[in-house]
């Protein structure tokens, strides 16, 4: 079974979850662009948030330990959010040095595959937990889809979508600094590409 993500598996997405296509396969177009859901690796594709991982070894009271792993490594963990940090090293690199201390903070701090869903909402998102939603993540680019859809349906996104209120859903996936990346544009760009 392939891992790719086939047209016809979009299509039926979008007819079973009741988002327009042309507004799914835009959402898809600007979270992922030209890549794939995976590395050549077969490794699922990943973005670490060091500022992310900071705040879950807080919520297991991981208080000393994050201190000392952000003074060695503050590219795996920073109390703040900081664009430069990204790049320092790969990214399944720094998930594998954070698994180390906590393996479950770790995964919840990583945005996952085509729609780029982060790990810390798989409760939300009815997984049984962090290691079922990684475990579907590295499944397929059609999981990482459900995953998607499922994000965008418990966050109440879906009628954005459907009104193409563009501002209204990069501001509910991708938070206030959407403006900055003009996330509302590229998806409406994309949008008229698919109708």
């Amino acid at each position: 079974m392939s891992k790719k993500l086939t047209e016809q598996q979009i299509k039926l997405a979008a007819l079973g979850s009741g988002i327009p296509y042309a507004a799914l396969r835009a959402v898809i177009d600007v979270e992922v662009g030209n890549r794939s859901g995976f590395n050549a690796d077969g490794t699922p594709t990943i973005l670490f948030e060091p500022h992310v991982l900071w705040r879950e070894l807080g919520n297991v009271n991981y208080i000393t330990k994050r201190k000392q792993l952000a003074d060695l490594f503050p590219d795996i963990c920073s109390q703040t959010w900081n664009k430069s940090l990204y790049n320092v090293r790969p990214q399944h690199q720094k998930l594998y040095v954070a698994s180390v201390l906590h393996w479950e903070a770790a995964h919840k701090s990583c945005s996952w595959g085509i729609g780029q869903v982060m790990g810390f909402n798989a409760p939300s998102l009815g997984y049984k937990s962090i290691k079922e939603f990684v475990d579907a993540m590295h499944e397929s680019e059609a999981k990482q889809l459900d995953a998607m859809i499922r994000f965008i349906t418990v966050n109440n996104l879906k009628g954005a979508l459907i009104r193409k209120d563009w501002a209204a859903f990069a501001k509910g996936y991708n938070g206030s600094g959407y403006r900055a990346n003009k996330y509302d544009d590229k998806l409406a760009a994309a949008y008229r590409k698919y109708v």
